[in-house]
Formats: C-alpha cells, sequence, structure tokens
C-alpha cells in the first residue's frame, strides 16, 4: 500500500502522511517550542481537526531569534490571546504546497500575499529556489523544508517566527 516511499524526516522524526499535523509536531525535536506554543495557545485541537491546514512551522533555533524571555512570557495564561494571534498568523486555510506558492508569486509578478487564519497578510517571494515569507512587520523567514504533508495539510519548515501588527 504504498509504503515504499519513506516519510520525510523533520527534526530526527519520520512525519507520517497519515498522521495530523499535532500527531507528527509531537515527535519533531527541532519543533518542542513551537508544540508547547500550540498547546498553551489551547489550538491542540484545532490543529488536530481535518482542516485541512498549512502551518509555516518555525523551528525551536527560529523562536530562539526571538528577543530573550519573548517564549516564555508568550507561554503565560495571561497572554494566552497574543501567543494564539501570533501562531495562527503561521496558518492558512487550505493545503498549500511550495509549487502552489511558486505558482502564485509568479502571477503575481514576483510576490504573493496571503491572508493566514489570524486575518493578517504574509508576504512570498522566491529567492532562487528558495521560498522567502515577509510578515506584517518586514521580518523575513526562509522555508527550509517544504511540503512535509499530513493527514490534515501540510507543513512548511521556516527559520524564523512571523509577527503580526
Amino acid at each position: 500500500m504504498g509504503h515504499s516511499a519513506k516519510a520525510p524526516v523533520v527534526g530526527g522524526a519520520p512525519m507520517y502522511p497519515t498522521k495530523t499535523i499535532v500527531e507528527n509536531a509531537v515527535n519533531s525535536k527541532v519543533h518542542t517550542t513551537l508544540v508547547a506554543a500550540v498547546k498553551a495557545a489551547g489550538l491542540v485541537e484545532t490543529l488536530s481537526s481535518p482542516g485541512p491546514f498549512t502551518v509555516f512551522a518555525p523551528t525551536n533555533a527560529a523562536f530562539a531569534k526571538l528577543p530573550a524571555g519573548t517564549v516564555e512570557t508568550l507561554v503565560k495564561p495571561e497572554n494566552k490571546d497574543t501567543l494564539t494571534k501570533i501562531l495562527t498568523y503561521h496558518v492558512v486555510a487550505g493545503r498549500v504546497l511550495s509549487t502552489d506558492l511558486a505558482k502564485m508569486i509568479k502571477a503575481g509578478g514576483g510576490k504573493a500575499e496571503f491572508a493566514t487564519v489570524q486575518g493578517q497578510k504574509l508576504t512570498a517571494r522566491m529567492m532562487g529556489k528558495a521560498i522567502v515569507i515577509t510578515d506584517a512587520m518586514g521580518n523575513k523567514a526562509t522555508v527550509t523544508q517544504a511540503n512535509v504533508l499530513q493527514s490534515n495539510g501540510v507543513i512548511h519548515v521556516t527559520n524564523g517566527v512571523f509577527i503580526p501588527r
């Protein structure tokens, strides 16, 4: 039944296309911060639902680039709303593959704007073969691993965290 194709590996763990975004992400050693944040924001149920969703998944190193103490502050219960806004700014409704993004960028004459679940937009551009995403604050992050398929969507691993306005 098509088990010859190996599951892509993210953070040392195989990402099974039969599992949900959350079921896979919890096994990735480079996404422990993201998983902790998703749990703190109460988004586990949402990201376990049928979706589909496209998630730009910042690595622990991406979160570590934020000013010292940012993550620790965000995961506190009193900051749940802010944390939820930041995390949902990394989620797009539907399954958007890098090939779809590349087509949108081409059609947009070099850039593609798309809305997130949070409501604000992200902008994608091609830098050589890589897709670079710019957030509302002008921060840039590169998709370092694209098209990690999940049962309820797709993950694109990024080296930066998006911050909404």
